[in-house]
């Protein structure tokens, strides 16, 4: 069994921490996507502004539905719940616009994501949120992505997010690679840092670039650093059937208990 150091990626900026390596040869470095050039075919990723507490990456997988990570509608200081209504969606932003701004009429987290109720290992399978927008975006520059399920162990991956010290414009990282592949959890070797938490992970097949999980949190194996992602499968599916019925659960946390802190088309990617 391996031994996991778990630090959940925070939803708002925290103290800097040492870059990251690769960990894997032919992992890629991270590239920021400044230019409109750059990030053709990566606007359906977008910085998520949750009111005055930070900010998240998410995705958008329909015109009206932002995939993100459940630990990002929770206040990290007092366990609440952050009104949907302060939460803001801004696709492809980068220096500062976006290609859309639309605010967020429901969010929904899993049914079984409890903020601080458990381990924070054991949350990671349940760490996944749908955001239903305000509106709609439909337009030809910001196309949602498909999903697909979750990648096999070995398999390279990509991601793009948003994160501390890089926040004003996406970054991509080509090639990272599942390095574990659990029913609960896929263990990356891809560069995560405080924000990247709901970030997008792609797989890239017959060309196109599908999402397979979204980033948890950040975590040491073996001594290296690494970074936790949600299974999409049946969590993604609970949510969209909760959603489609139209509630809104949510548990609550544990009182007095507090999570730990810091912690398609067109796309450019690499096809390795």
């Amino acid at each position: 069994m391996y031994r996991l150091l778990i630090a959940l990626v925070a939803a708002t900026l925290a103290a800097p921490i040492q870059a990251q390596v690769p960990t894997e040869p032919d992992d890629t470095p991270l590239v920021s996507l400044q230019t409109s050039d750059d990030g053709r075919g990566w606007t359906g990723v977008g910085k998520l502004m949750l009111g005055k507490r930070g900010f998240c990456t998410g995705v958008l997988i329909s015109p009206q539905l932002v995939l993100t990570a459940a630990h990002c509608l929770f206040d990290k200081e007092t366990g609440a719940r952050i009104d949907a209504s302060k939460i803001e969606f801004r696709a492809g932003w980068r220096n500062g616009r976006a290609e859309a701004y639309r605010g967020v009429r429901r969010a929904l987290a899993h049914p079984d994501y409890v903020y601080g109720g458990y381990e924070p290992v054991d949350r990671v399978g349940f760490d996944l949120a749908l955001l239903e927008l305000d509106q709609p975006i439909r337009l030809p520059s910001v196309q949602p992505f498909e999903t697909d399920p979750r990648p096999n162990e070995g398999e390279v991956v990509g991601i793009v997010s948003y994160a501390e010290n890089r926040a004003d414009a996406p970054s991509i990282q080509q090639v990272c690679h599942v390095l574990t592949r659990r029913p609960d959890m896929l263990v990356l070797s891809c560069n995560i840092d405080f924000g990247s938490s709901g970030a997008p992970v792609f797989t890239l097949r017959g060309g196109v670039a599908r999402v397979v999980s979204v980033v948890s949190a950040k975590a040491e194996l073996d001594g290296r650093k690494v970074a936790l992602a949600v299974p999409l499968e049946k969590p993604l599916a609970d949510l969209q059937a909760e959603m489609a019925a139209g509630t809104a659960a949510a548990r609550s946390p544990t009182p007095g208990v507090r999570i730990i802190s810091g912690g398609s088309g067109g796309a450019k990617f690499v096809k390795p």
